[in-house]
């Protein structure tokens, strides 16, 4: 029941934590797709960045080839023929001065006839038809750029190719003078510019961002789960409790109830049980004067007096009364219990050993209360051992109490029994109440005190009872 309750409880808090770990996957994956979003974005300025550097690149080649190419050797030669050696190293090195420093990977310059006549590769001068539709458009006076890329699938699904290269071809125009109006195409240029150092860069920035968003959802989702884990122990621990509270309040209706039941019965009893004793009494004076050998008023009085006994064990447990604390040291309290055992330990073949700290401390408690819990779990152990045995009493203090231990040779206690050891009326003697321990349990609680039991390993039972030094709302000095 306690258990159900708990989970009952921590529904809410667990809805709570599916929630939250739910957005925070979510939010991670929404992170992971704004990166590649981001880097398709770079990707893209990039490239028209990388086409504008182009085209601008070609504007200014054009315009050293037409001023510093193709006018001195126009006066010179009165021809423009590439195959002259002279011809085809001044332009080389026109064109190589001009795009010294720039990330050029490849230039071809295009005749009319779409055949290369300047190339950075000698072995690609004399070529024909290769330009394609780029050249074609170029010709009609139209700059076109394309990316190329080569790698297998996975490299170019994640943006990691071997090679990505753009290409991009523009007219070649011959310049009026004192006029920004250009003239009439003379040639095609090529500019092919290497981009796979820059397409690696923005990978490893995207690996960056997207390795920085993990390390953070993972510190997140760590101290979450640290918070979750904190949060259900308390709201578990809270449902324990709130539980523990109600079985404790019902547990004290149900005594109060049986109190009152067991007050109005007992004083019933005890008138009519009275009368019983002390008639019984009257008729043993009277036999014992005729010299009669019946032992009947004997044992009336005798099972009056046990009945009345346990009348008394009913009330002590029912309307247990509140302690009237004053120092007292708890070995002295023990002292005055042992010698009321002197005879059964004999008939038992039991002893008693104690082993009581030097200077132990007074403790704020009801010397005689103590005494009625100190006497029940004495009677228990000397039960515990018919055949006779060792009962051990040992105390010890610290700074917050006085621990009793009690611990006896006997056959300890069963599972099923140890779990209704406390239980009111529970008992496997056969003239008990089971209220023993009950009254034990609460004189202990009513001085703030505890109590418990538990099987020894080398055979027996042991009760530990802990009382405080100090009760809240006392104060006194050892004088």
């Amino acid at each position: 029941m306690t258990h159900l309750s708990s989970q009952e409880k921590t529904k809410p808090f667990r809805l709570i934590k599916y929630f939250t770990f739910i957005s925070l996957i979510s939010i991670f994956l929404g992170t992971i797709a704004l990166s590649l979003l981001n880097t398709h974005w770079a990707r893209r300025m990039h490239l028209k960045k990388s086409d504008d550097y182009a085209l601008l690149l070609v504007e200014n080649l054009n315009h050293q080839i037409f001023s510093q190419f193709f006018i001195p050797m126009a006066r010179k030669f009165r021809k423009i023929q590439l195959r002259d050696k002279e011809q085809f190293d001044v332009l080389d090195k026109v064109v190589r001065s001009t795009l010294y420093s720039f990330k050029i990977d490849m230039v071809n310059i295009y005749d009319m006839n779409n055949i290369i006549s300047y190339s950075f590769n000698p072995d690609w001068v004399g070529k024909k038809d290769v330009g394609g539709t780029a050249y074609q458009n170029a010709k009609l006076g139209r700059s076109t750029s394309k990316l190329t890329q080569k790698g297998n699938f996975w490299e170019l699904f994640i943006g990691i190719p071997k090679m990505s290269k753009i290409i991009t071809f523009a007219p070649i125009r011959a310049e009026k003078p004192l006029s920004r109006l250009s003239g009439p195409v003379g040639g095609v240029i090529e500019i092919v510019q290497d981009l796979s150092e820059d397409y690696k860069a923005i990978f490893r920035f995207q690996i960056f961002v997207v390795g920085t968003g993990a390390a953070v959802m993972g510190i997140l989702f760590i101290t979450l789960t640290f918070v979750v884990r904190k949060g259900e122990n308390i709201i578990q621990q809270r449902a324990l409790e709130r539980m523990k509270l109600k079985e404790d309040l019902s547990r004290a209706e149900h005594l109060s109830s049986l109190g009152e039941m067991i007050a109005g019965v007992s004083h019933e009893i005890r008138n009519p049980l009275g009368i019983i004793k002390s008639s019984a009494e009257l008729l043993k004076k009277q036999l014992s004067e005729k010299n009669s050998s019946t032992t009947i008023p004997e044992v009336i009085v005798e099972e009056a007096d046990r009945l009345n006994n346990i009348i008394t064990d009913f009330l002590n447990f029912a309307k247990p009364r509140t302690p009237n604390f004053t120092p007292c040291q708890v070995e002295e309290v023990l002292e005055k219990n042992i010698p009321f055992f002197s005879s059964q330990i004999e008939d038992q073949n039991c002893s008693i050993t104690k082993r009581f700290e030097q200077n132990l401390p007074k403790v704020m408690a009801d010397a005689s209360m103590l005494y009625q819990a100190f006497l029940n779990i004495l009677i228990n152990a000397i039960q515990a051992m018919p055949e006779g045995g060792e009962i051990s009493i040992k105390i010890k203090s610290n700074d917050n109490g006085v621990t009793i231990f009690f611990e006896d040779d006997g056959e300890g206690i069963s599972d099923d029994v140890f779990e209704k050891i406390w239980t009111p009326f529970y008992t496997t003697k056969e003239k008990g109440t089971g209220l023993g321990l009950g009254i034990v349990k609460n004189i202990i609680e009513a001085h703030g005190g505890e109590v418990y039991m538990e099987n020894r390993s080398q055979g027996g039972a042991r009760v530990g009872i802990t009382l405080p030094i100090k009760q809240e709302g006392c104060s006194w000095k050892l004088s």
